[in-house]
């Protein structure tokens, strides 16, 4: 009985921070789709572990409010998706990144957009990637724009890390 009670301590421990947290690296040197699900759980969790009255915080006049950026985030993943096919939300108002500034609707509008993202990128025929678009006058393809919409998530997350740090919140994974 000892052997086994030893033995599963022993299984609880080594998987214990799989079980009892999303494991930070979840999805990192696994390609595309790891790295757009390490991204979005970075940036729901970071959502989710700012309090609701720090979405209104902003380092200083003119520069955008936490929800502001979360919500650009939100935008700017439908806009860039957009470019590749599938419509914008009829929902979404063009106002949304300075309207919508309440933590349940951001975290809302942010978990739908990367949601699209991922949906749009997994049912996405590998031949259509390198298909042609004009994006503001400038070439691309469906492949540069999944490339951008991942790097612009990057980019501003650690914009919402130092957001985060200077108002005394430890992103979720860092503890």
């Amino acid at each position: 009985m000892r052997k086994i009670f030893v033995l599963t301590a022993f299984l609880c421990l080594i998987n214990l921070p799989r079980l009892c947290a999303q494991d930070p690296l979840d999805g990192l040197w696994q390609g595309y789709d790891g790295e757009w699900r390490h991204v979005s759980n970075q940036l729901i969790a970071l959502a989710e572990a700012t309090p609701a009255d720090k979405f209104a915080w902003r380092p200083a006049p003119g520069v955008r409010s936490t929800s502001e950026v979360f919500m650009h985030i939100a935008i700017a993943n439908f806009w860039l998706l957009s470019v590749t096919g599938p419509k914008m939300p009829a929902d979404l108002k063009e106002d949304a990144e300075k309207t919508v500034t309440s933590k349940p609707e951001v975290i809302a509008w942010l978990k739908r957009s990367l949601e699209a993202v991922k949906q749009a990128h997994l049912s996405a025929d590998p031949k259509d990637m390198s298909r042609k678009l004009k994006v503001e006058g400038r070439d691309a393809t469906v492949d540069g724009m999944y490339l951008r919409i991942i790097v612009h998530d990057n980019e501003h997350m650690g914009q919402l890390i130092a957001y985060a740090r200077m108002n005394g919140i430890a992103p979720p994974w860092s503890k």
